[in-house]
């Protein structure tokens, strides 16, 4: 079986989406292996988010995602990294058609509710990086 991490973001905690987006998770099929809620902080997010640390809108990343609680999750099912992403909708909500999550719920690129790994290989390295969270 494949995994993936599933994340949460404070925007989807906030608004009281968890029940509706695991709900939609649940229904396609996936099995969640692990959960947990938990608060971020700076240090991750810099390693999470790498390849955005020079941009000029890190800084707000960084606010939003340690302004209140996420939920990781580490989900499992056939072919769940490309399911997970499909039932995502694209990174930027405005791409994102509705009956996806961020189609129907996100408001804006950076408040878009989930994050989830975009490879196998990712997948590994993110559960492994939030580990130390969900224990």
């Amino acid at each position: 079986m494949e995994k993936t991490y599933i994340m949460l973001k404070p925007d989807a905690v906030q608004r009281k989406f968890i029940g509706n987006i695991i709900s939609r998770i649940e229904n396609k099929g996936y099995n969640i292996k692990q959960m947990k809620m938990f608060t971020l902080e700076e240090e991750i997010l810099k390693e999470h988010y790498s390849h955005l640390v020079e941009k000029p809108f890190f800084p707000e990343l960084v606010e939003f995602m340690t302004s209140g609680p996420v939920i990781g999750m580490i989900i499992e099912g056939d072919d769940v990294v490309i399911g997970m992403r499909h039932l995502m909708g694209p990174t930027k909500w405005e791409e994102a058609n509705p009956g996806t999550i961020r189609g129907d719920f996100a408001n804006n690129t950076t408040e878009n509710l989930i994050h989830g790994s975009d490879s196998v290989e990712n997948a590994m390295i993110e559960i492994k990086r939030f580990s130390k969270y969900l224990n």
